[in-house]
């Protein structure tokens, strides 16, 4: 290890500034250990790590590795002739790194198509299909807090790369040991060459009217639009413009938007962590709203897939917040049932969530007739899945959502999509508002008439190296000793999507499990209770997903505490 920290110091290879960042770090060996421990890993998504020199850090060296290796996989796939798009969020080193990204594609003769500025991650889906490229990046870290950055790859179809592809790319990254390996020219040998092309705002455009068309009541739109009060923030982000745009040309003149977070930072200055999941996020939006007396209060994370929003309950005057759960079945009720209204509900529609998604609909799937299918975690697999649909023809997509406040309506993404969550919300608001009824009435209908269900998630860090090893520690106990009782709620079934096997406690029944191998564990409960818990992704964590249903939002309240209480026990 000392001996790549040595080299890193001296090496002409690496600029004089990282360089100069390592020699500052000479008398730190636990930080000289952090920084050169392992490679920085590129998972089955692409990278993420803390920004910084070493070889476990984004840096535009680690970056062009990884590009040098997905270069080397689409020259395989004899695909370079089709390019690859690149897009980037508002962190720090987002444009540089995506700038590297397509410098070591032109390098590798792969003509790479670049956004002049940033843009949101769905975008980045939208225009590599547009294109007709085979492969995509987007240069982001999502809501991970401002020392973070990222690097996801997305392949022809416009979904992040899922088996067996993803393993593919990652022997391909793995393969390469020495930096020299890898390939960069200038942006002027790049254009003369005809291999670097910035992406005109043609296709701005054309993502608007894509999603303009998904517009199911336009004339409730017009009625209620200078009626209707929003309070929007991009949070520093992607957001601003696109989310602006689209309320603007559907006609919401009354968008009032958090000035302190308009303009793109990377510091995220007025916020701990960038994140709609996160209240706290909210604190300057929910302040403006009640300034305005705002109807509903929106916020899209930095790279603008994920939404989260609260709107004014008039009863209580207070303004509530919807969990992604939530937010999802608004959106999907809204969808099903006009749809069906106006006639536009296609036999063979489907509905596509992930397994730790809140399990309302499932009911609202079956009220409407329309298949339900449940994917791993990870927009990836719902975007995945209207790949299969197009190939096999067997089911229209409708509408996907995930727990972690990520949806996406029509297929001109292959990811979630925020922006158009932003506008199927606006258009349900107005829609329930010509009604009479606000969006929080709305919510309370749709529990009374499914059920009371409600989910949490928690989850527990364990940084560095030492922690994976306390995570996997964790699974492997469950996995071994699984309970039989957690809380007041029996164990039914255990699913184990390691083994891909699941067992039936009761009976001892085993059965196989289609979904492709990954390591979570399912326990489903008695009285429709379940909890999940897997490893993250992309953080040091242990997540633990638990949801309930209830008679009445009491019990389902106090259904759900116990289950959380018992979960964290375990």
């Amino acid at each position: 290890m000392n001996n790549t920290y040595q080299r890193w110091c001296e090496d002409e290879y690496f600029d004089a500034d990282t360089r100069a960042e390592l020699k500052a770090i000479a008398d730190d060996p636990q930080e000289i250990k952090e920084r050169f421990y392992k490679d920085l890993e590129f998972g089955t998504g692409g990278l993420r790590g803390i920004l910084g020199a070493g070889t476990s850090r984004m840096n535009i060296y680690t970056v062009r590795k990884a590009t040098q290796g997905l270069a080397n996989f689409i020259i395989k796939e004899n695909a370079q002739a089709k390019g690859v798009a690149i897009a980037f969020d508002s962190r720090h080193m987002s444009p540089e790194f995506a700038k590297e990204t397509a410098l070591c594609m032109a390098a590798n003769g792969i003509k790479a198509y670049i956004f002049p500025s940033l843009r949101p991650t769905p975008m980045l889906s939208f225009a590599l299909r547009e294109l007709g490229c085979t492969a995509g990046v987007v240069v982001t870290a999502s809501h991970n807090p401002p020392q973070y950055n990222g690097y996801k790859v997305y392949w022809e179809d416009g979904a992040q790369i899922t088996a067996p592809k993803d393993k593919q790319i990652i022997t391909e990254v793995q393969a390469i040991t020495d930096f020299a390996q890898v390939k960069t020219m200038s942006e002027e040998d790049a254009k003369a060459a005809g291999l670097y092309e910035v992406i005109g705002e043609e296709i701005d455009d054309k993502y608007m009217e894509a999603l303009k068309k998904l517009v199911l009541r336009p004339e409730a739109i017009k009625e209620q639009a200078d009626k209707l009060k929003i309070v929007y923030t991009p949070l520093h982000g992607t957001g601003n413009i696109p989310v602006r745009r689209v309320l603007k040309e559907l006609g919401f003149n009354n968008v009032y938007v958090v000035k302190e977070q308009e303009l793109p930072d990377g510091d995220f200055p007025t916020v701990s962590y960038p994140n709609p999941e996160d209240k706290n996020a909210f604190t300057l939006a929910l302040k403006l709203a009640a300034e305005v007396d705002a109807d509903i209060v929106l916020a899209t994370d930095p790279d603008a897939d994920r939404l989260g929003i609260y709107a004014k309950n008039e009863k209580t005057g207070e303004y509530e917040s919807f969990t992604g759960n939530m937010s999802g079945m608004l959106i999907l009720e809204y969808l099903l049932s006009q749809r069906k209204e106006l006639g536009m509900l296609p036999e063979n529609g489907a509905v596509v969530t992930t397994i730790v998604s809140g399990k309302m609909a499932r009911a609202i799937a079956k009220e409407y007739n329309v298949a339900l299918i449940e994917t791993l975690t990870g927009f990836k697999y719902i975007g995945e899945q209207i790949k299969f649909f197009e190939q096999n023809h067997d089911h229209e997509f409708l509408f996907g959502y995930e727990e972690s406040y990520g949806c996406l309506e029509g297929t001109h993404a292959r990811d979630k999509d925020a922006v158009v969550a932003v506008m199927a919300l606006c258009e349900a608001a107005a829609y329930y508002k010509s009604k009479g009824i606000t969006l929080c009435e709305q919510m309370e209908k749709l529990y009374q008439k499914y059920g009371f269900y409600k989910e949490s998630l928690f989850f527990q860090t364990f940084p560095g190296a030492e922690g994976k090893a306390k995570i996997d520690g964790l699974m492997d106990a469950l996995r071994n000793q699984p309970p039989k009782q957690v809380g007041p709620f029996k164990v039914t079934a255990l699913e184990d999507y390691k083994k891909s096997v699941r067992t039936d406690i009761v009976t001892d029944e085993i059965s196989a499990l289609t979904l492709p191998e990954s390591n979570v564990l399912y326990f489903e409960l008695e009285d429709g209770a379940w909890f999940c818990v897997r490893p993250s992704g992309t953080e040091p964590k242990i997540k633990y997903y638990a949801g309930v249903k209830g008679a009445d939002a009491q019990d389902a309240e106090e259904k759900l505490e116990a289950l959380s209480k018992a979960v964290v026990e375990l």
